[in-house]
């Protein structure tokens, strides 16, 4: 299925608030486009850039070369964003990132939804498995047959009873090196060799009560790892040979995998790749049906290290100047927000706009403040914005209940995030 879902929200969710000419409060000169736009709004607040976030959609696009994309919600988690961009041409579907997400979405009018992430939600898959409506529009990750085990459990009249569930089966897709002893890439499925997916297929088609739809390999390694770190000449040349090996025994494993899948499931819907910054090669291979991409409409600051695309910063957040503490320093409000993964500088969010300020090193982003130094600070005043970059997509909407979408210097729409609607997944 690659069906697009209304436009409209669905009527028990919150519409996107159409606002009018704003009466905005004069901006001081030298200040952003964005500073302008939101004059009339008090920080904290957040922003999506619509001039920004459909340029990075059509190079998503381009760089699929006719394949449809499959969204990523986890990266987006605003149900007016994946309407705007599933009503474009080249996207079709979302991939998930919880089973109650999942439930919510269908619900909503999404029609074709992939979690791409095995589930323990018991209660989800009783719904699932009595609701055939649900069970048509959402597709479940296994890569072991307790998961389809689990879900038998949860069915209401037994095994195999209800709705029959849509399953797709992962491939491992990590780069092992040293005779097996070294692992480049995210640890996820156990399933690694065709004969290993081939025998799971089996499984699930001799099990009443599933249908195997299709398959995923998700290349973190090489979709998410910049391969152009800036003032790392010598680390950029490592990942870049790192992800040419991978890129190639990828290829090769992923095509004997989908062919051994199709010899016990002949009619496998799709077969799912890649992600943002690995877009161009996923698609590039026979294989594949289609990509998923989701980073990429907002580009966060973890995307700007790729030599390959470019895009444009679409999601920004901004924090009112609280405090003047002396000369060449600021303190704004919050903004302690670090992403998920490897505790690191690049999981901070960054200091954006007015450019060349930076983090107190002995402090960082606060909980309640964050002082902020460099000589721009003296241009600031306070009730003044600093705009951040967050450093991975979606989890920006984990703070705020909604996104001020702003078109040149004029916010247009103010719609919700998932938290906005009451909704948090994870």
């Amino acid at each position: 299925m690659s069906l697009k879902p209304p436009m409209a929200v669905s009527a028990s969710a919150e519409r996107p608030r159409v606002l009018g000419p704003d009466a905005a409060a004069p901006v001081p000169p030298g200040r952003t486009a964005l500073d302008r736009a939101t004059a009339h709004l008090d920080a904290p607040l957040a922003v999506v850039d619509l001039a920004a976030f459909d340029a990075n959609a059509d190079d998503l696009v381009r760089r699929a070369k006719g394949k449809p994309i499959r969204v990523a919600s986890k990266s987006v988690r605003c149900r007016a964003l994946l309407e705007r961009v599933l009503a474009r041409d080249g996207f079709a579907g979302i991939m998930s990132f919880t089973l109650a997400e999942s439930l919510w979405l269908a619900r909503s009018g999404f029609e074709d939804v992939l979690l791409a992430y095995p589930s323990a939600d018991r209660a989800g898959f009783a719904e699932l498995a009595g609701d055939p409506g649900l069970a048509a529009a959402v597709t479940v990750m296994a890569d072991d047959p307790a998961q389809l085990d689990l879900i038998d459990a949860a069915r209401p009249g037994g095994p195999g009873s209800g709705a029959e569930i849509r399953i797709c089966l992962e491939l491992d897709t990590s780069l092992r090196a040293g005779g097996g002893r070294v692992r480049i890439g995210a640890r996820r499925s156990p399933l690694r060799d065709p004969e290993a997916l081939a025998a799971l297929a089996r499984t699930v088609v001799r099990r009443r009560g599933f249908r195997l739809v299709g398959l995923m390999a998700y290349e973190g390694h090489v979709a998410g790892v910049g391969d152009e770190v800036a003032g790392r000449p010598v680390r950029s040349r490592a990942i870049r040979m790192m992800q040419a090996a991978a890129r190639k025994e990828l290829a090769r494993r992923r095509w004997e995998a989908v062919r051994a899948v199709r010899a016990v499931a002949p009619r496998l819907a799709f077969v799912n790749g890649g992600g943002t910054g690995s877009v161009q090669h996923t698609a590039a291979e026979a294989a594949v049906t289609e990509v998923a991409a989701g980073s990429g409409l907002y580009v966060p600051r973890l995307f700007d290290n790729f030599r390959s695309f470019s895009g444009r910063p679409a999601a920004l957040f901004a924090q009112p100047v609280v405090r003047r503490p002396g000369p060449g320093v600021v303190t704004v409000l919050g903004g302690g927000y670090p992403a998920s993964g490897v505790a690191g500088a690049d999981r901070l969010p960054e200091p954006y706009l007015p450019a060349g300020l930076r983090y107190d090193p002995q402090e960082g982003p606060g909980e309640v403040q964050t002082p902020l130094l460099g000589a721009a600070a003296d241009g600031l005043a306070i009730g003044d914005k600093v705009w951040f970059r967050h450093a991975k997509a979606g989890e920006l909407c984990e703070r705020f209940a909604r996104l001020h979408l702003v078109e040149g210097e004029r916010v247009v729409a103010t719609v919700p995030t998932y938290r906005g609607e009451g909704r948090t997944f994870l």
